[in-house]
C-alpha cells in the first residue's frame, strides 16, 4: 500500500537550518507530483511546496518563497525540503503526499526554538 516516511525534524533556532526526507513506496514515484504541507498546533494543515514528477517545475506558499526549496531523488523514492532562515512560525509538523492519493504519512516535528 502507499506509505510516506518523513524525518529530518527537530529543535532548531531562530534562523537556522533543517533539511527533511520523505521516503515513499506502493506507487509510481517518478511520475508523481509530490507536495509539503504543515500543521501547526491549533491550527489546519497547510501547503507548503509542490514539486513535479521530473523536478523541474516547483512552487511553493508565499510565506516559504525564498527560504525553503524541495527536491526529489526518483531513484531513491524521496523527496526533500531544504528550509533555511527558519522562524518560530514555521513551528509544525510537516507532512508529505502524493497528488491522487489520500494517505499521509507520520510526519516530522520542526520546532523553532524561541
Amino acid at each position: 500500500q502507499v506509505q510516506f516516511v518523513e524525518s529530518g525534524g527537530g529543535l532548531v533556532q531562530p534562523g537556522g537550518s533543517l533539511r527533511l526526507s520523505c521516503t515513499a513506496s506502493g506507487f509510481i514515484f517518478g511520475g508523481a507530483v509530490m507536495k509539503w504541507y504543515r500543521q501547526a498546533p491549533g491550527k489546519e494543515r497547510e501547503f507548503v511546496a509542490r514539486i513535479d514528477g521530473t523536478g523541474r517545475r516547483r512552487d511553493y506558499a508565499d510565506s516559504v518563497k525564498g527560504r525553503f526549496t524541495m527536491s526529489r531523488d526518483n531513484a531513491k523514492k524521496t523527496i526533500f525540503l531544504q528550509m533555511n532562515s527558519l522562524k518560530p512560525e514555521d513551528t509544525a509538523v510537516y507532512f508529505c503526499k502524493a497528488d491522487g492519493y489520500t494517505t499521509w504519512g507520520q510526519g516530522t516535528q520542526v520546532t523553532g526554538d524561541s
